[in-house]
Parts: structure tokens; sequence; C-alpha cells
């Protein structure tokens, strides 16, 4: 249950960040609200994974990581940013170092 609530933190503070660049400085109502709200739940969720025991080093660093691996990806794809290969490939050491650090915890 821990994980699926560290998942529904994760997609709602991703949720909020593509919005906070789709709100232009929070110049529009649906997605300024979408920010607020989304960083809300994200928090909220964050807060019960850690009262549920996950370790805080762990549960931050894989929102963290799949956080800024899904901004990246939502960016390139849909938003025009852009994502060179080097950019890639920090993006999977910080994931592969996440993992470890989850790998870690377990022994």
């Amino acid at each position: 249950m821990v994980w699926i609530l560290l998942a529904g933190a994760i997609l709602s503070e991703v949720t909020a960040t593509i919005a906070l660049r789709i709100s232009h400085g929070f110049s529009k109502l649906v997605p300024s609200v979408i920010v607020v709200v989304g960083y809300l739940i994200a928090f909220g969720l964050l807060a019960e994974v850690l009262k549920r025991g996950m370790p805080v080093g762990v549960a931050y660093g894989v929102w963290s990581a799949i956080g800024v691996a899904l901004v990246a990806a939502i960016g390139a794809a849909f938003l025009g940013d852009s994502l060179t290969w080097i950019q890639v490939g920090g993006l999977v050491l910080v994931i592969a170092g996440v993992a470890a650090l989850e790998l870690g915890a377990r022994h």
C-alpha cells in the first residue's frame, strides 16, 4: 500500500509541476488551481508514506528521481523542451542511484 501512496504522490507532483509551466506564472486560473491542489495532494500522500514507516531517504529519493524523469520526458514529448543523450544518461544515473538507495535499505 505504501508504494501505491508514493506513486500517487509522484503523479500528483508531476501533474502540479507541468501545470506550473502551463500556468504562465500563475496568470491562468485553471492550471494555477491544479498546481496548488496537486502539490497539496503530493505532500499529503508523501506524509502518509512516511507515517507508514518508509525511510525518508528512500521515499524522497524515489519521489524526486521518478518525478524528475517524468517531468523531463513530458517536457520533451509535449512542451518542446530539449532532452539530449547526456541528459538522458544523467536521468538514468539518478534512477540507478535511487535504486541502490532502496536496495541498501533492505539489508
